[in-house]
């Protein structure tokens, strides 16, 4: 079985980061927080990635990209991108749960690592910032299933009071502050800087690859989760 080589893109938020893989190891990586700079930046990572690795775009055997939820437009950025590489090379896509690559992320923690040993039923709870007092969140066990659907949440004081009066959770990624501000339960744990990271799809993108579970290019978009709402700037509003 070859270990193939895997483009990976992620844009769900505010992050724009590109890695890529052979078989199970990273070989190269770049990223940036700084916003707004998906369209700028991604194009350029790509190419850095694969000029590092002395690879051209026809050596890979895949491109993976975070599929959301997230935000719409570094959404609609990379998966554009993606779909546009991957027709021009004829590449399977493989589309990559955004939440559960950042729990994958929070499992190679300290922290968690530790925890993982004191709490077996430890759950892993990823949050994405989605304005106001919104976030996309996703629960997941240590063995990487989904324990509960994904959802667009508001946070209140009672959000995960019946998820949290049962089992210890480890809340993380940038809508993890709203919950620290809000929820006061003992079983409730959070994480600091843990971000989204093409890094995290590695060990996902190699087990769909194997599987050969890929996105029909055609009709593949991304998981949005919910209506993209066009705000008007404050300074236009008379």
């Amino acid at each position: 079985m070859i270990n193939p080589r895997i483009l990976h893109i992620e844009t769900a938020t505010n992050i724009c980061s590109v890695a890529l893989s052979e078989g199970d190891k990273l070989i190269s990586i770049r990223e940036s927080d700084e916003d707004k700079s998906h369209g700028s930046l991604l194009s350029v990572f790509m190419n850095e990635v694969l000029s590092e690795a002395g690879l051209k775009p026809k050596d890979l055997h895949s491109i993976s990209v975070s599929k959301g939820p997230g935000s719409y437009t570094g959404l609609r950025i990379g998966v554009s991108a993606v779909k546009g590489f991957a027709y021009a090379l004829k590449l399977p896509i493989i589309g990559i749960d955004t939440l559960l690559a950042m729990a994958i992320g929070a499992k190679s923690t300290t922290k968690v690592k530790a925890m993982s040993k004191k709490y077996p039923n430890l759950l892993l709870c990823p949050l994405i910032d989605a304005r106001r007092m919104e976030v996309f969140s996703g629960f997941y066990t240590l063995s990487n299933e989904k324990f509960r659907k994904i959802n667009a949440d508001i946070i209140d004081e009672s959000s995960y009071a019946q998820i949290l009066d049962s089992q210890p959770v480890v809340f993380f990624g940038n809508g993890s502050a709203k919950v620290k501000e809000t929820i006061k339960h003992p079983n409730a744990f959070f994480l600091e800087a843990l971000v989204p990271s093409a890094k995290n799809m590695i060990p996902l993108s190699l087990e769909l690859y194997q599987k050969k579970e890929f996105e029909d290019s055609a009709y593949f978009e991304p998981y949005y989760l919910k209506d993209f709402v066009a705000t008007i700037p404050k300074k236009k509003i008379l």
